[in-house]
């Protein structure tokens, strides 16, 4: 049996190598790339094909973050009806999280589009909803990493897991392909040859059916030819080209280009991402599920530095929870361990299923080579490392921070980032959204170790955050030269102010005469504790379609005469805030333009799943959105248009209370969400103006 410890390295691992697949085919994917322009243009792929600033969301990727929660929000025996409440409130509309490429074109548009509409999964998904053409999309395998490393060494399981939850966009061979590939990753934890892993995950699907046919012909191509995966990319456009399978993507050519990458790339992930990008058609999806398969069957390898050193343990997200948008790697990976510990029925360790709600970080370098996505900035002469010769007794690891020869007057800043803003990337891919992290209050730690190799003992640091609007660097403590004898805590609060922090860490400078060359150590990062927020929309900025430290679904959300200014047709929300927030009280200036309903949310858990307090026409209200409205408390109330009003809303264990102007006008009980988002709403058209929200938690 498996450890939690090797369980939680083989997910690492393969999420790593799912990362690397999708960043590696997304530059050349279809339609404009073809296999013959990408063989012209690049010849043989051996490294990145762009450098991003930072890769931005992708659908492949989304996927396995957000749908697996429904293991979460609805438990763990989650049927496929429970996974499409998960799209439908994890999602904003339209963009984001998938391709939306139109009603019956876009497998996932149209599922969406179903579930909007009533139509429950797995109805949303079959051929007798959408026909053949759609429901056999590629989607069907893309999504479904998740289910493979849920249940590690339990191809079946996986199987059945992963077909669950593809029919909410998918049927027939593409339910197929969820098997598969789900069976996959779950058989890779154990498999003795990536053989096996193969022949497993085929034992889950028809022998008969069209994916396990063009899977045993790449099977059979390669016994002939083993060294020649170009004439295997021949024998399938001849055999199982597009031409014979219709739609945008359609599952089986590209079930062909994975076989033939996990069998060609010999159990290797560079050289298995590689062919998988190399062979064209829908590459970045290819190279994600091969690499994903293979990347758990490997493990982590030195020879993946040159694709993994980029990926920074950091993946960016585009579901409509900010801070769950910003996605560290081996915190994901630890999730999702505890989901396949408590599977197995086996116990997680306390620490871990604590993270699982976390109201903050913790970083504590455990997995081999992690860095939990530090980075510098500064002259040159910085880098960073995950280290395992150096840690603290609650960890294995540590950030390992090269200083490599500075001279007087050198220096420069190691910091994590808690927040992104649309100038962090330079491409638009699903346009992701964020919410920081980390606000005013909370109490930041870590631990430093000194190693000095040469130099004269001048080498001093001061942690600091910067404000991202300004670029304001703000000090946070004294500067000092780090212990060399030992561990030395550093710990500060996080200082108030307007503007959102986007970095958080340690500044370096060197004054002494002597070049320094040496160490420094990092250890045991947290933020912990209740944070306190101030959005003052006149700081904010409009970007990615809304306000920045905003999240949104539907609606028009500009900002005018330094406010935030809401139009909306139907209903449209806009979040903040932490995901993981409990007991607080947001307040807003509010103001009535057009319309009926003007509200503020709390704990807001997706776009289905509030509580909501404000105005409902003449009344106030406090209600309860959880796929459908229960109204918990109603008073009557008749609003001036065009005045502003100060709504407080407050959440405190299971009451309710909603004040307008200092007055106390509504209270309510339910228990039914402990946590969770801020935000702005409006149930129906209208429009709203908002000056000032500001969230305050209490521990």
């Amino acid at each position: 049996m498996l450890s939690p410890d090797q369980i939680l390295e083989k997910i690492y691992a393969g999420f790593i190598g799912k990362a690397i697949g999708v960043r590696l085919g997304a530059p050349v994917e279809p339609t404009i790339w073809s296999y013959e322009r990408i063989r012209g243009t690049y010849g043989e792929v051996t490294q990145y094909l762009r450098d991003f600033k930072n890769f931005a969301a992708d659908d492949d990727t989304n996927g396995p973050v957000y749908f697996i929660r429904a293991l979460r929000d609805y438990g763990l025996d989650a049927t496929a009806e429970d996974v499409g409440k998960t799209w439908l409130n994890y999602a904003a509309e339209e963009h984001g999280m998938y391709w939306w490429g139109g009603y019956g074109v876009s497998t996932e548009h149209t599922a969406y589009r179903n579930l909007r509409a009533g139509i429950p999964a797995p109805q949303s998904g079959s051929i007798a909803t959408n026909g053949t053409t759609v429901a056999e999309q590629i989607g069907g395998q893309i999504f479904i990493d998740s289910w493979g490393w849920v249940n590690p060494g339990n191809p079946e399981k996986a199987a059945k897991m992963s077909a669950m939850a593809a029919s909410v966009a998918h049927d027939g061979e593409g339910l197929n392909g969820a098997r598969f590939c789900a069976a996959a990753i779950a058989a890779a934890f154990e498999a003795q040859t990536i053989e096996e892993v193969v022949a497993v995950a085929l034992a889950t699907i028809p022998p008969e059916s069209l994916y396990a046919r063009v899977a045993n012909a790449v099977i059979a191509f390669h016994k002939a030819h083993p060294d020649d995966w170009r004439a295997c990319r021949d024998m399938l456009t001849a055999e199982w080209g597009y031409d014979r399978y219709p739609g945008v993507c359609h599952i089986i050519p590209n079930a062909g280009v994975t076989v033939m990458a996990i069998v060609y790339g010999r159990g290797d992930l560079p050289r298995t991402v590689e062919i998988a990008t190399m062979a064209g058609w829908d590459t970045d999806c290819n190279a994600g599920n091969a690499g994903a398969i293979v990347g758990t069957f490997q493990g982590l390898q030195p020879g993946w530095d040159k694709y993994r050193k980029p990926i920074n343990d950091f993946l960016v997200a585009s579901g409509v929870v900010g801070s769950i948008n910003i996605v560290d790697i081996p915190t994901f990976a630890r999730e999702l361990t505890v989901l396949a510990l408590e599977l197995a029925g086996r116990e997680a360790p306390a620490l871990w299923v604590e993270d699982m709600t976390r109201r903050g970080v913790r970083f504590d370098f455990d997995l081999a080579g992690s860095t939990h996505g530090f980075r510098t900035e500064g002259f040159k002469q910085i880098a960073v490392k995950g280290s395992a010769e150096r840690h603290t007794e609650d960890s294995r690891g540590s950030l390992e921070i090269l200083l490599d020869r500075l001279e007087r007057g050198q220096g420069g800043r190691v910091f994590w980032k808690p927040f992104y803003r649309r100038a962090d990337f330079d491409d638009e891919r699903y346009r992701p959204m964020f919410s920081p992290l980390v606000d005013a209050g909370q109490t930041v730690s870590f631990k430093l170790w000194l190693d000095p190799w040469n130099g004269d003992g001048n080498l001093r640091i001061a942690p600091y955050v910067r404000r991202t609007m300004s670029g304001t660097i703000e000090e946070t403590g004294a500067w000092h030269v780090p212990s060399s004898e030992g561990w030395q805590e550093v710990s500060f609060t996080v200082p108030e102010g307007d503007e959102a922090i986007d970095e958080i860490g340690i500044s370096i400078e060197y004054f002494g005469r002597l070049k320094f060359l040496g160490r420094l150590f990092l250890a045991d990062f947290r933020i912990e504790g209740a944070g306190h927020a101030r959005i003052d929309p006149k700081v904010e900025t409009q970007e990615w379609g809304a306000i920045s430290r905003f999240t949104w679904n539907r609606g028009h959300w500009t900002r005018q005469d330094g406010r935030i200014h809401a139009h909306t047709a139907g209903d449209a929300d806009m979040w903040t805030g932490h995901y993981y927030a409990r007991d607080l009280t947001v307040t807003a200036d509010i103001r009535r333009l057009a319309g009926t309903s003007q509200l503020v949310t709390a704990r807001a858990q997706g776009t289905s799943r509030f509580y909501a307090a404000g105005f409902d026409g003449d009344d106030v209200v406090i209600v309860k959105e959880d796929f459908g409205t229960t109204v918990l408390a109603r008073a009557p109330f008749k609003p001036e248009t065009g005045r502003s009003y100060a709504f407080a809303f407050s959440v405190d264990g299971d009451k309710l209370s909603f004040s307008v102007d200092g007055k106390p006008v509504l209270e309510a009980k339910d228990a039914s969400f402990a946590y969770g988002m801020v935000g702005l709403r409006m149930a129906a058209p209208g429009r709203m103006s908002v000056g000032v929200v500001e969230i305050v938690e209490r521990a």
